[in-house]
């Protein structure tokens, strides 16, 4: 059995000929039938089923299919690593994140990748919501890393995957009468000046509606004094004692001097904002392809799950 073999009888089983079989990789139809008998006798059974028109796979082929396919990707990706490793993988690879999102362990994921890859450049953005999905639609970046506040992990010509869940945590400054609290809910803020972080610059988006859902449904419209997607402003307000704010922990866990501010998490269904990682369907950017790999493997996806 050779891998030949192999790639002769995936394509007679996805083409059900072997006339077309043989012209897509150029040898006679006779060179084929002649492939596909001979990995039968080595395999011990009959995989293709001759007697229907258009020929089919036997319950044998079916099964025996299946594993083909894997064994030719599985040679195709040990081929690219060993050419990677041979040459040295080099590009770039354009990466966007939402604001706040650099206090996060995309840091350490993005430190492990290049010492595996050093020729690879990696490029950063930091952003709103509604720039990153827009600039990704438009091929400025190669992968974002963003609360999808527009929907665009809906879209059929993107791929996403979830990174974390990042629990929600309210800002508050030192001298605030909820600040012994071990949890708070939104109720707990009925009254209180919101300075209020928005993942998008837009009025109208997807993930404020979310948001004021849940203040809904704790029974009243939240007293909003200031609307922001940047986080050091907001932390700044709350710190002077304006007002308080909610926050994902990825956004405060890395704060060490936090003088005047405390940070309590939330309680409730609802409390958390999801991370997803989004890139473009066709983009053959193999930097990309290598860098999915790698949050496949790496502790980020669950590094924020509540």
């Amino acid at each position: 059995m050779n891998l030949n073999q192999l790639k002769y009888f995936v394509a007679v089983a996805e083409t059900r000929s072997f006339s077309l079989a043989a012209e897509e990789n150029f040898i006679t139809q006779t060179a084929m039938t002649q492939q596909i008998r001979a990995l039968e006798d080595q395999v011990g059974c009959r995989l293709i089923n001759r007697s229907t028109r258009p020929i089919s796979l036997t319950p044998a082929g079916q099964s025996f299919l299946n594993d083909a396919k894997l064994i030719l990707i599985r040679l195709q990706d040990a081929t690219e690593r060993a050419i990677e490793a041979s040459t040295g993988i080099s590009g770039n690879l354009r990466i966007g994140y939402i604001k706040g999102y650099e206090r996060s362990s995309l840091s350490e994921t993005l430190r492990q990748f290049h010492h595996e890859l050093p020729n690879i450049l990696l490029t950063c953005y930091r952003d709103t919501s509604d720039r990153l999905a827009t600039a990704l639609q438009n091929d400025e970046y190669d992968i974002i890393f963003t609360w999808d506040s527009t929907n665009l992990r809906m879209n059929s010509d993107f791929e996403a995957l979830e990174i974390e869940k990042a629990r929600l945590m309210a800002a508050l400054y030192a001298a605030h009468p909820l600040g012994q609290r071990p949890y708070l809910e939104r109720i707990d803020f009925k009254g209180e000046p919101l300075i209020y972080m928005s993942p998008s610059e837009l009025s109208e988006n997807y993930g404020d509606s979310i948001f004021m859902d849940l203040y809904h449904q704790a029974g009243y419209q939240p007293n909003i004094i200031c609307r922001s997607t940047d986080v050091e402003s907001i932390l700044i307000m709350v710190a002077s004692e304006e007002g308080i704010s909610i926050l994902p922990d990825y956004c405060v866990k890395k704060i060490t001097d936090a003088e005047g501010l405390i940070f309590i998490p939330m309680k409730g269904e609802g409390e958390y904002e999801i991370i997803h990682a989004i890139w473009k369907k066709n983009n053959d950017n193999i930097a990309l392809k290598r860098f999915c790999e790698k949050l496949l493997q790496t502790d980020l996806i669950s590094a924020g799950t509540v």
